[in-house]
């Protein structure tokens, strides 16, 4: 297996343990739009304490990949959140993403 199916591998046990059926192709692909950084300790995971990199999901993935805007960026952050755990520590970045497509139907982004 590949880094990637590695990768998509663990963030679908994760879904699945959060109770979420899975589009493996889509999780697949979203996972690959995360391009390198899910490959490092820091770059795989969100910090949703950290405000800075809240608006840089945002900003970078919500508004300018997903073309959403206004209420919509602080619903669908915090509904990725509730799903995976305030308290949890492995706020995996592809699951949030994964989570927030879903949540507002931007499949077709990533067909």
């Amino acid at each position: 297996m590949s880094k990637l199916d590695d990768k998509v591998a663990l963030y679908s046990q994760t879904l699945t343990k959060l109770g979420q059926k899975v589009d493996e192709k889509l999780l697949r692909a979203v996972t690959k739009g995360c391009g390198p950084s899910i490959y490092t300790k820091d770059g795989e995971t969100v910090s949703a304490s950290d405000k800075a990199e809240v608006e840089r999901v945002k900003k970078n993935f919500m508004e300018k990949k997903l073309g959403l805007s206004g209420k919509d960026l602080d619903a669908g952050f915090d509904y990725a959140v509730d799903v995976i755990g305030k308290s949890s520590r492995n706020k995996y970045r592809a699951v949030m993403y994964y989570l927030i497509v879903k949540k507002y139907k931007k499949d077709s982004v990533y067909a």
